[in-house]
């Protein structure tokens, strides 16, 4: 990381100081093969429309080269659309392109806490599945495929409902298997939304712990992240069970 980078970050530790506002998250963790990096989230409190308190978790990875290269961004809020969570990043991103070769994180914190109330107001655009799909299978390089074993479901549920929606808001496709106490997840689709699914699958509170207490998945391996093949078959997400 550059000088520049580390000093920022010492800054926004020292501005996000209370507990839980800023937090960073080892990137090797959370499997980026092609880059190193830092990854940290900032939690703020965001006035919308009706002068509501919306919480808005923004999740930043800074690769080496950062400020000379853009960061990724991830947005989560329990109180927005996914939909609307899009619109943010791709704002976001928007911004970020101004600030380029500077230090910009904090200068995109306070740019949504002013803004938030006017990005969230525009109707968010729907494509419909076959604009979508045509974009996915435009090139061979936008199809990607993810295996992720899972160790354990306690809250099997929920956690089958997150997964699920979280395929469907990203346009994912693929397979959620259950092999005895094998559990894998199978996804294909477009590269950007695979790593913006495993960023949630790996920072959201998707099981519960033994206490019955909410948590993160910690317990989750990468088999596999690779291109696929453009006349491999892309599979709809469905359950799937198979008895040992």
């Amino acid at each position: 990381m550059s000088e520049q980078a580390l000093e920022e970050l010492s800054a926004l530790a020292a501005i996000y100081c209370e507990p839980g506002a800023c937090e960073t998250i080892n990137a090797c963790f959370l499997y980026f093969p092609e880059t190193d990096g830092v990854i940290f989230r900032i939690q703020i409190s965001v006035k919308e429309l009706l002068d509501a308190d919306i919480l808005l978790k923004l999740l930043f990875h800074l690769p080496v080269n950062y400020p000379s290269t853009l960061p990724e961004i991830s947005v989560s809020s329990d109180q927005l659309t996914r939909a609307q969570c899009m619109d943010v990043k791709d704002k976001l991103l928007e911004q970020a392109k101004k600030h380029l070769s500077e230090p910009m994180v904090h200068e995109l914190v306070l740019w949504i806490q002013q803004h938030l109330k006017y990005v969230i107001k525009q109707p968010a655009v729907v494509c419909s599945e076959k604009t979508t799909l045509s974009k996915g299978a435009s090139t061979e390089d936008a199809i990607w495929m993810l295996l992720l074993h899972l160790d354990h479901m306690r809250a099997k549920a929920k956690y089958v409902r997150t997964v699920e929606k979280w395929a469907s808001d990203l346009k994912l496709t693929g397979r959620l298997m259950f092999m005895g106490k094998i559990i894998l997840i199978l996804l294909q689709g477009d590269k950007s939304n695979i790593k913006e699914y495993l960023l949630l699958q790996k920072t959201s509170k998707v099981d519960v712990d033994s206490s019955g207490k909410k948590c993160k998945e910690k317990m989750i391996s990468v088999l596999c992240e690779t291109k696929v093949q453009s006349q491999h078959k892309r599979y709809n997400l469905i359950l799937l069970w198979i008895e040992k």
